[in-house]
C-alpha cells in the first residue's frame, strides 16, 4: 500500500522481553524456509490460510498452532482492533539481508505490513526509498512497500520481526499516520494474563470473477503510475497505446460482467478476454515502468491484475466441489 512517506513509527510500545521469551520457546519445526528461498530468510507462520503450514494469500485466515502457544503476541495483535491477513515471524540470519524489491502483487494494493521487532540489534537496518531506520525491539512500524526497499542484518545474531498484514480500520490509520504525541505519552501494552483475546482474521474475499469496479480501480492506479524508461517518441507512443489498451480492456470486462455476473458463469469468456489483453500488452510494454519503483509495467499488470481476474475453480456445471484459489 502506498503511504505519504517511506516510514511511520506507531506511538505504542510492547514488552520486548516477554515477546522474546515466547518466540524463543518455539520449536525448530516451527520455522520454514522463505517461500522464494531467499538465503538466510525463514519464517514461522502465525496466521495463515486455514491455520495451515502454507504461504498462500487466499482463503480463510486462521491462527496456527504456533500462535496459539504465544498468548502475549496474541494480545499484541488483538490490541490493534483490525482484521489480520497472513502474518508471520520473519527471521533474518546474521550477515544476510532481504534483496531490494518492491511489493507489486494484488495482495498489497490495499494492505500494509506491520513490523514489530522482537530480536534485533542496532546493526540491523531497514531501507526504503533512500531512507534508513533501525526498528528497535518492542516498537511498531509500517512502511510503504510499493517503494523499493531492502533489509540488512550486519549484526552477529538473528533478527526476528513479527510481520502482520492488514487493510486497517479508520482508527488504525489515524493512530499510525496521525500526529504522534511525545514519546513519554505513547501507549504501553503490558502482558495481562487475564486476557484471552479473539483475533479478527480475513475471510476468503475472492469472487470467482473480479467485479468490473475493482478492475477499473486497479487499472486506473496502474495508469496513474505509468512512466517511460526512455524519453523517446517511440516509447511515449507505446505508452499512449498501452493506456488505451487498458481502458478498452476495462470496458469489455464491464460488459462481460453485465452479461454473466461475477459468480463464475462463462468463465472461459473472461479468461479469453484476459489472455487477449495479456498478448496485446506484450509488444507495447517495452520501456514502460512504474514511476515510483521502476517496476516493469507489464509485470505489474500481470501480478496485480491479470493473475487475479478469474479464480481457479471446477468446470462449469460441476457441483459439490470447492473453489481452489491460486
Amino acid at each position: 500500500m502506498r503511504l505519504p512517506r517511506p516510514f511511520f513509527q506507531l506511538p505504542v510500545l510492547f514488552e520486548g522481553e516477554r515477546l522474546q521469551a515466547e518466540v524463543a520457546a518455539l520449536p525448530a519445526g516451527a520455522w520454514a524456509p522463505h517461500p522464494d528461498r531467499v538465503p538466510g530468510n525463514s519464517a514461522a507462520r502465525l496466521i495463515s490460510a486455514g491455520g495451515a503450514e502454507t504461504d498462500s494469500h487466499n482463503g480463510q485466515m486462521l491462527p496456527t498452532r504456533w500462535l496459539g502457544a504465544m498468548p502475549y503476541l496474541c494480545q499484541v495483535l488483538a490490541g490493534f482492533g483490525v482484521v489480520w491477513s497472513r502474518s508471520r515471524l520473519m527471521r533474518l540470519a546474521p550477515g544476510t539481508g532481504v534483496p531490494e524489491h518492491a511489493d507489486i502483487n494484488y495482495h498489497w494494493h490495499t494492505r500494509v505490513r506491520l513490523h514489530i521487532p522482537i530480536f534485533t540489534e542496532p546493526q540491523v537496518r531497514f531501507h526504503c526509498d533512500g531512507q534508513s531506520v533501525h526498528m528497535a525491539a518492542g516498537e511498531a512500524w509500517i512502511f510503504d512497500n510499493w517503494r523499493r526497499h531492502h533489509v540488512e542484518n550486519k549484526a552477529s545474531a538473528d533478527r526476528i520481526h513479527l510481520v502482520a498484514d492488514t487493510t486497517g480500520t479508520a482508527a488504525f490509520w489515524q493512530f499510525a499516520c496521525g500526529q504522534a504525541p511525545p514519546r513519554e505519552q505513547w501507549r504501553r501494552v503490558a502482558w495481562d494474563p487475564r486476557i484471552r483475546p479473539q483475533l479478527l482474521t480475513e475471510t476468503d474475499q475472492r469472487l470467482p470473477v473480479m467485479p468490473a469496479a475493482e478492475v477499473q480501480l486497479l487499472v486506473d492506479d496502474l495508469r496513474a503510475e505509468l512512466a517511460v524508461a526512455a524519453d523517446t517518441v517511440e516509447v511515449k507512443a507505446r505508452a499512449a497505446r498501452f493506456g488505451v489498451l487498458l481502458e478498452s480492456f476495462v470496458q469489455d470486462w464491464r460488459q462481460l460482467c453485465a452479461l454473466h455476473g461475477t459468480g463464475g458463469r462463462a468463465r472461459a469468456d473472461f479468461l479469453r478476454l484476459a489472455d487477449a489483453a495479456r498478448e496485446a500488452a506484450k509488444p507495447l510494454a517495452d520501456g514502460l515502468v512504474m514511476r515510483t519503483n521502476n517496476a516493469s509495467a507489464l509485470l505489474v499488470l500481470e501480478k496485480r491484475v491479470l493473475q487475479y481476474l478469474v479464480a481457479d475453480g471446477p468446470p462449469e456445471g460441476a457441483r459439490g466441489r470447492s473453489v481452489r484459489d491460486e
